[in-house]
């Protein structure tokens, strides 16, 4: 495998700017006015600690290296005349920071990007429906006739509501209900079979009050053969 082929990137730095705004963090100083003595210095440091370990230093650090160098060089550089100073006065860090500005830029946008993929994958979306049935509309229509059709629906409609008359069943009526069917019956039948008024719940509920009143009274007697089976009803002794 050639050296071309082989490339080592770090997980802490993959790239000279990412550690030379490591460096820029870390010192706390601006951006705009960075002390390229002291980050040079440091940066140098780090490319020593990765041939130390064996590590093979990529290209592009080495030449951010030089670049650092380059720029520390020309700030040393005794200035020019007063005279002179105001025409050729360039920063030699500007076209860095301009660099650095772009790199941080584009990792914030590489970082909310990698938000916004962590929050869409909490959903699942489904692909559009298709729907086969469609609605042709009439043709010839003018703005007059929508709304004549509409005032024409919205005074036919009626609210759709009834008044339910409440159930009148009393406990004593049914008593004498029951009483009545078991005679008729031969002294034995089922309780659903007292139920000959509406069947509602209302008379269902009443029915049983009735039973409850009528064993209580020793008028019927009840048996079921099995839990949740029919229950029959028979005649008790007379009270008199």
């Amino acid at each position: 495998m050639s050296t071309a082929e082989y490339k080592v990137k770090l997980e802490a730095f993959e790239g000279p700017l990412a550690l030379l705004m490591h460096l820029i963090d870390k010192n706390q100083v601006d951006i705009y006015d960075i002390p390229i003595a002291v980050v040079t210095e440091q940066y140098l440091d780090y490319i020593r600690a990765m041939e130390q370990f064996n590590i093979d230093v990529a290209s592009e650090f080495l030449v951010m290296a030089a670049t650092l160098l380059q720029i520390k060089s020309r700030m040393l550089l005794p200035k020019p005349p007063a005279a002179e100073q105001l025409a050729e006065e360039v920063d030699p860090r500007q076209e860095l920071v301009q660099r650095l500005l772009e790199y941080r830029r584009f990792k914030q946008a590489a970082a909310d990007l990698e938000e916004m993929l962590r929050k869409r994958e909490q959903f699942i979306a489904r692909p559009p429906g298709y729907f086969a049935t469609k609605i042709v509309l009439p043709e010839g229509l003018k703005l007059d006739d929508l709304i004549e059709a509409f005032a024409a629906v919205w005074e036919s409609a009626v609210d759709e509501f009834a008044f339910i008359a409440r159930e009148e069943i009393s406990v004593q009526d049914k008593m004498q209900d029951i009483l009545l069917l078991l005679r008729k019956q031969g002294g034995r039948l089922e309780f659903a079979q007292t139920l000959i008024r509406s069947g509602s719940r209302t008379e269902m509920v009443t029915a049983f009050l009735a039973l409850l009143e009528l064993i209580r009274l020793k008028r019927i007697h009840i048996e079921q053969e099995r839990s949740f089976g029919p229950i029959y009803l028979s005649l008790g002794e007379v009270v008199h």
